[in-house]
């Protein structure tokens, strides 16, 4: 006799907001003290930039889950909310958010948002889903488990095929990554993610805001030993410069031009290479800017090698 086949039931949207909350809230306790200021695969924050706006969007859910609109609350919420104690901060968030939405959520309703009148049900699983794959982003910013539970994959996957398109429309989510057929790759991919980031995309935030901010120790530090550097000039085949000493002298004439800005545009990176397109200007009697391209070696989670080239 054949086995009857099994059809995985929908989980409910309180479930799935509790679950996702918890899950976030999992990673934002095992955060140590040193990892605040880390980078995050959400390329404008740090750690705990993301933390708090996480939080934020929990304090902001009792008030408008109780009919609150957005001008009632005001401003109370702006800035930090984590204080001196952010992982106190947020978990308390995340019970106060859970104890309201299980309160409010069974009896309907809309809430009021900054885009218009939302049904209840459906502001919830936008949390839920804010929270799940901010909790991957915590977690892979911090070395953590950025394993989830298969039944949360599904359920946020679910409520967003019909969204993934206008959400990227408006500028909320970046360009969809490669598909790979496994699940949590491919949630991820839908929301812009890189599943596979990890030390070297970590560095490499480092070390770009470290040059573009003129700290050349910070830059060194991110490098290997041997780091081999080939510079854009002179013309046409630049010059080699090799070993930490030797690309100290090169980059402290480059942080050391007048009026010096140095900006990503843009960079992906692919294993141990790494891609990076970017704006160098100057200042000075005759201001100016050049464009190029970085490309890179890591080697142990440091830059070992790093070839540079410009337009024209």
């Amino acid at each position: 006799m054949d086995r009857p086949v099994l059809k995985e039931s929908a989980m409910d949207a309180g479930t799935l907001y509790h679950r996702c909350v918890e899950y976030f809230a999992d990673r934002v306790n095992a955060v140590t003290d040193d990892q605040w200021d880390d980078p995050t695969p959400c390329t404008e924050w740090t750690v705990r930039d993301l933390a708090n706006h996480v939080a934020g969007e929990d304090l902001w859910t009792v008030p408008l889950m109780e009919g609150a609109t957005i001008q009632d609350v005001g401003d109370r919420f702006d800035g930090d909310v984590l204080g001196s104690d952010p992982i106190g901060s947020a978990l308390s968030a995340a019970r106060a958010a859970i104890e309201s939405v299980a309160e409010q959520l069974p009896s309907g309703g809309t809430v009021q948002l900054s885009f218009g009148e939302t049904p209840k049900e459906e502001y919830v699983l936008q949390l839920a889903a804010d929270h799940l794959v901010h909790g991957w982003d915590l977690a892979v910013a911090t070395g953590g488990d950025t394993r989830m539970d298969p039944h949360l994959v599904h359920g946020v996957a679910s409520w967003f095929d019909e969204r993934e398109e206008v959400y990227r429309g408006a500028g909320a989510i970046a360009a969809r990554h490669r598909l790979t057929g496994v699940d949590q790759e491919d949630l991820l991919a839908r929301f812009g993610r890189d599943p596979a980031w990890g030390p070297n995309h970590r560095t490499l935030v480092r070390f770009n805001a470290s040059f573009g901010g003129g700290d050349l120790e910070g830059a060194l530090a991110l490098v290997t030993d041997d780091i081999l550097f080939e510079s854009t000039s002179p013309s046409p085949e630049g010059q080699r410069h090799e070993g930490r000493d030797a690309v100290r002298m090169a980059w402290s004439e480059v942080m050391g031009t007048p009026g010096m800005s140095f900006t990503e545009e843009e960079s992906f990176v692919a294993g141990d290479r790494a891609v990076v397109r970017w704006r160098y200007g100057w200042g000075g009697a005759e201001p100016g800017f050049v464009r190029g391209v970085d490309v890179l070696r890591f080697r142990d989670g440091l830059i070992s090698e790093k070839l540079s080239y410009v337009k024209g």
